[in-house]
C-alpha cells in the first residue's frame, strides 16, 4: 500500500466515525447501496420558480452539495455521483408574487404553466425562463456541479411518459394514499393528473370521470363547455399534482436523496407512499428546519421577505453565505442582515484554524465542507468586526479611509497583497450605509460612565502613539476595574488575579462612543483607528452629552 492509499483510508476511515451531519447523511446513502447495489448515486435538489430564487433555494443545493462531497470520501469517489437541480416550471401560476413589476400582465395568465408566462422583466421568453437563469447564475457563481433539470422539458419530450403511464396504471392505489389526507370537499374533485386544455393553456383542475390504462388516457368533464374530453397523459398533455409529481420524479430520474424543509415532512412520506405503489424506493431523506425572516416568519420566494442571494454578496463573502448554510441545519434560524457580520468572521476564524487542527478535527470544521476538502490558506489580518468598527468611528465614504486605518494596524498590508481584505473592505462599506449609519444611535453615559470615560481618555492619551493593541487593552482593562462595571459572577478570570471587568464597560464603549451595541476587542480598535483619534471621539462624544 503506498503512502496516497494509506492516507486515503484514514481519511475514510475517520470520516465513517465522523459527527458532522454531511457524514452522517452520507452513511446513511452507502447504507442504501448495500442494500440496493447501483453504480450511480442521483442527489436532487428542488425549485418551485414561482417567484424570485431566494436564499433558501440556494442552501438547498448548497446542503446537498456537501453531502455529496462526504458520501465520495466515503465511497473513495469510486461511484459515480450527480446532482440534479429540479425546477417544477410547469406549475400553474397560483397568484401574482409581490416582488415583480408589471402584475397586472402576469395576472392574465393565472392557472397557465410558468413556461407560458410572459416574463414581467422582459428579459426571458417566460417567467420561468427569467427564475430558472438567476437560479442557475448563482449555483455557477458558487462554482456548484450540477445539472439543470426542467419539469417542462422532461414532461413534453417523453421523458416522464414510462413513469406517468405506471401512476396510471396504479390510479386508485395513488387516490388511496391521496384522498385521506384531503379535506371531504377537495377529495371529491381530486385527480392525481392535471389535464392541460389545448386551447387556453391552463393547468386544469378537474375532476378525472374515466382513465384508461391500456389507451394511456384520462377522461375528464372541461369546466366551460361541459362536454367529456379524453386526452393522452403522456407528451405533456397532463402533469401530476406536485405530490404523486414528487414521487413519479424520484422513480423516473432513479433519486437516492432529496432534502426537504420541516414543512414538508407530511408531503415527503405521502410521496414515499406513491413511490412505493409504483414499484420505486423512496429517496434518503433530510428535513431542515425553515429560514425565517426578520419578523419570525417563513421567507417566501413570492412574499420576497428574507434576504436575496444578491442582498447577501453586497454585504459578505460566498464563503460566509455558505457557513450560514452548514450551521445547524435542523434549527430554526433568522436569516436577515444582522447575521452577516458574524457569520463573516466566524468563518475567517475557522478557516485560521484548520491548519492546526488534527484529521478527525479538520473533517468537522466548517470550511472542510465548504471547500469540499480543500480549504484555502488563512490570509486575513484585520476582522470584518474591525472592519465595520473603523468605518462607523470614521464615517468612512471610501476604501482609501479606512484602508489608511488598516495599514497603521497591520503595516505592509495592502489591496495588492491581501485582495480578500479588500473585498472586506468593500462589502464592510456597503453593509455600514445600508444599516450602520441609517440606525447609529448614541446613548448619553451616565455620571459614572462619564467619570469613567474621563479617565480612559487622561490614560490613553499619556501612552505613546505606536502602543500596541496589547498595551492599549490592557489601560482599558485598569480604567475598567471600579463600580459598576467589575465582574460579579466570579466566572471572569485574571491572570494577575485582579477583578475581573464586565463587558457592560465595552459595550458602553461602542454604545456611548460609536453608537453600535458592540464591537471587536477595543484595544485593537484603538491600535487601528489611532490613540489621537479615540481621545478625540471620546472628547466628542463627553462633548455631545454634557
Amino acid at each position: 500500500m503506498t503512502a496516497i492509499e494509506a492516507q486515503t483510508v484514514s481519511l475514510r476511515e475517520l470520516a465513517e466515525l465522523s459527527r458532522a451531519w454531511p457524514f452522517e447523511e452520507a452513511r446513511k446513502i452507502v447504507a442504501r447501496l448495500k442494500r440496493k447495489p447501483k453504480d450511480e448515486v442521483i442527489f436532487e435538489t428542488g425549485y418551485g420558480p414561482s417567484g424570485l430564487p431566494h436564499i433558501g433555494t440556494f442552501g438547498e443545493v448548497a446542503r446537498t452539495s456537501m453531502v455529496r462531497h462526504a458520501f465520495r470520501v466515503l465511497t473513495d469517489d469510486k461511484i459515480k455521483t450527480r446532482l440534479i437541480a429540479f425546477s417544477d416550471d410547469m406549475d400553474g401560476l397560483r397568484k401574482v408574487p409581490d416582488n415583480v413589476p408589471n402584475k397586472e400582465m402576469v395576472a392574465q395568465y393565472l392557472g397557465k404553466p410558468l413556461t407560458r408566462v410572459p416574463d414581467p422583466f422582459g428579459t426571458h421568453n417566460s417567467f420561468a425562463e427569467h427564475n430558472n437563469a438567476r437560479l442557475r447564475g448563482f449555483l455557477d457563481q458558487f462554482g456548484f456541479d450540477y445539472e439543470f433539470m426542467s419539469s417542462t422539458a422532461c414532461y413534453t419530450t417523453g421523458r416522464f411518459d414510462e413513469a406517468l403511464l405506471k401512476v396510471l396504471q396504479h390510479f386508485e392505489e395513488v387516490m388511496a394514499v391521496m384522498l385521506p389526507s384531503l379535506r371531504e370537499e377537495r377529495a371529491q374533485t381530486y385527480s392525481p393528473f392535471l389535464p392541460i386544455d389545448p386551447q387556453s393553456g391552463i393547468v386544469l383542475q378537474v375532476p378525472v370521470v374515466e382513465h384508461d390504462a391500456k389507451a394511456g388516457t384520462i377522461t375528464y368533464e372541461h369546466p366551460d363547455r361541459g362536454e367529456r374530453v379524453t386526452t393522452l397523459v403522456t407528451g405533456g398533455r397532463c402533469k401530476l399534482q406536485w405530490k404523486p409529481d414528487w414521487a413519479m420524479r424520484w422513480v423516473a430520474l432513479g433519486i437516492d436523496y432529496e432534502m426537504a424543509g420541516k414543512d414538508l415532512i407530511d408531503s415527503v412520506k405521502l410521496s414515499g407512499e406513491i413511490c412505493r405503489t409504483l414499484g420505486g424506493t423512496p429517496p434518503e431523506a433530510f428535513t431542515y428546519e425553515l429560514f425565517l425572516d426578520e419578523n419570525g416568519q417563513k421567507i417566501s420566494k413570492s412574499k420576497g421577505n428574507g434576504l436575496t442571494i444578491e442582498e447577501w454578496l453586497r454585504y459578505a463573502s460566498p464563503e460566509s453565505l455558505s457557513l450560514f448554510m452548514y450551521r445547524e441545519p435542523k434549527a430554526a434560524k433568522r436569516l436577515y442582515f444582522d447575521v452577516i457580520p458574524r457569520h463573516v468572521d466566524d468563518y475567517l476564524q475557522f478557516l485560521e484554524a484548520y491548519p492546526r487542527q488534527e484529521t478527525k478535527e479538520k473533517l468537522g470544521n466548517p470550511v472542510w465542507h465548504i471547500h469540499n476538502g480543500a480549504p484555502p490558506p488563512a490570509d486575513n489580518p484585520v476582522p470584518f468586526a474591525m472592519l465595520l468598527s473603523l468605518v462607523t468611528a470614521s464615517n468612512a465614504a471610501n476604501a482609501e479611509t479606512l484602508w489608511g486605518f488598516i495599514t497603521r494596524y497591520r503595516p505592509g498590508v495592502t489591496s495588492t497583497t491581501h485582495p480578500r481584505l479588500a473585498a472586506l473592505v468593500d462589502y464592510a462599506i456597503n453593509y455600514y450605509r445600508d444599516f450602520v449609519a441609517p440606525a447609529k444611535k448614541f446613548r448619553a453615559p451616565t455620571a459614572a460612565e462619564r467619570a469613567a470615560l474621563l479617565d480612559l481618555r487622561d490614560a490613553l492619551a499619556q501612552l505613546p502613539a505606536q502602543a500596541t493593541a496589547e498595551a492599549i487593552q490592557e489601560v482599558v482593562y485598569e480604567v475598567g476595574r471600579r463600580e459598576p462595571f467589575l465582574d460579579k459572577t466570579g466566572k471572569i478570570k485574571t491572570k494577575d488575579g485582579k477583578p475581573g471587568v464586565s463587558l457592560e464597560w465595552f459595550n458602553m464603549l461602542y454604545q456611548v462612543l460609536l453608537g453600535q451595541e458592540k464591537g471587536p476587542r477595543f484595544g485593537s480598535f484603538v491600535a487601528a483607528y489611532g490613540i489621537t483619534d479615540t481621545v478625540a471621539t471620546i472628547d466628542g462624544a463627553l462633548a455631545r452629552s454634557a
